[in-house]
């Protein structure tokens, strides 16, 4: 099947099943990699991951980054900073450490290891999102708290990932530059973010408004972003991470709004759900049955890491037993970013296929099962609030 072909396939396939999906409050996300998983090897096998689709992907999976940038408050992030470092930083490490230990245990070799302890750290803070405001409950203290500490999250790992990147990525013979001259690299990359998020970005978008070509802001906005993802390539980090400094960049601007809006309708209408499918057509169930113990053992980890973590960094800012509780439901969904973190982990042959597989099933049991645990302990907190009132 030609390219066009497939591309309207996976525009009609992705659209009905997550049309069934919002009706079923199911992540849209588990519809579209099921879609792929579907139109892959591992059922009707007439798609497949050629160059186009990858491309697309790329581009899909850049936007999804840009966006996660340009929707990070940073004003949110202040008003609630304390707590929300506090969550994020031990919802960071336990996970870390609890997929590290759990991977050693199970003789999965060290470096695909430390992969799962690094895509077992960040949270997907839509879902929790959706389920704070059909409760009403989002500008609650808790809430406020699992959105600040989901923002820095995010952040920190981004900045993970670019480290271990740099670290674990020299085994490959493709790569020989010494250590330090990536390091250095890196260095003058992350001093060139703060330069183009203080001076540089915001110079462009005000050039970009004054232009008369249509859509200028856009445009120059989007130049931004692949332009950062190139460097941050060249710098010998993923692209990903070029895409939300950018992101963070533009989010600094008066035309935020607009271009937020923008993008999403770019990415989540074509290159989006192209990015998710082919995470499906990478997962071969036919490596299911050998890996139940394994989907079953590291969801059960992913899942208390992420509760254990954030419930301590939530008591260390003295909020009850039960908020903890709820702070830390609130911040067990893996969702996109962990698919992504996943899908540069196969890419530079650092977590094997079969491990890719049993872990992004570990991701999607995650998002399912984080609104259920979300929305017991959020009916605890305020039960008990307005039984005290």
């Amino acid at each position: 099947m030609d390219f066009i072909g497939v591309l309207i396939l996976i525009l009609l396939s992705t659209t009905i099943i997550s049309h069934f999906c919002i009706k079923l409050a199911i992540p849209e996300v588990v519809g579209q990699l099921l879609i792929g998983v579907i139109l892959g090897k591992s059922f009707l096998n007439i798609v497949d991951e050629n160059q186009i689709v990858s491309e697309f992907s790329q581009i899909g999976v850049i936007l999804l980054m840009f966006i996660a940038g340009l929707d990070s408050n940073i004003k949110l992030l202040r008003q609630y900073l304390k707590p929300s470092i506090f969550v994020a930083c031990l919802g960071v490490l336990i996970p870390i450490l609890f997929g590290l230990f759990g991977g050693l245990l199970f003789n999965i070799p060290t470096q695909q290891a430390i992969m799962i302890g690094i895509l077992m750290a960040p949270t997907s803070v839509s879902i929790s999102v959706s389920v704070l405001k059909e409760l009403n409950v989002l500008d609650s203290k808790e809430g406020a708290t699992i959105l600040g500490a989901a923002i820095f999250d995010d952040i920190l790992g981004v900045v993970i990932l670019s480290v271990a990147m740099s670290l674990m990525v020299q085994n490959d013979s493709t790569i020989s530059s010494p250590l330090l001259l990536d390091f250095v690299k890196e260095a003058i990359f992350f001093v060139g973010c703060y330069i183009l998020m203080r001076w540089v970005a915001p110079y462009i978008i005000r050039l970009g408004n004054k232009l008369k070509t249509e859509h200028a802001p856009l445009i120059t906005s989007l130049l931004i972003c692949f332009s950062m993802a190139y460097i941050a390539s060249a710098a010998g980090l993923s692209d990903v991470i070029g895409a939300f400094v950018a992101g963070v960049a533009v989010a600094h601007s008066h035309v935020k709004e607009d271009i937020s809006l923008a993008v999403e309708k770019i990415g989540y209408s074509l290159f989006i759900p192209v990015f998710f499918v082919s995470v499906g057509l990478s997962i071969q169930l036919s490596d299911f049955n050998d890996q139940v113990i394994i989907i079953i053992s590291f969801t059960i980890l992913a899942i208390l890491s992420k509760i254990i973590g954030s419930f301590i960094g939530a008591k260390l800012n003295h909020f009850s037993n039960n908020s903890s509780l709820m702070i830390g439901s609130g911040m067990v969904s893996r969702g996109e970013m962990a698919l992504i973190i996943a899908h540069i982990g196969l890419a530079h042959s650092l977590i094997s296929p079969d491990l890719y597989t049993a872990m992004i099933i570990v991701i999607i049991l995650t998002t399912l099962i984080s609104p259920f645990l979300l929305e017991y302990f959020t009916l605890r907190v305020f039960h008990k609030k307005t039984k005290i009132s």
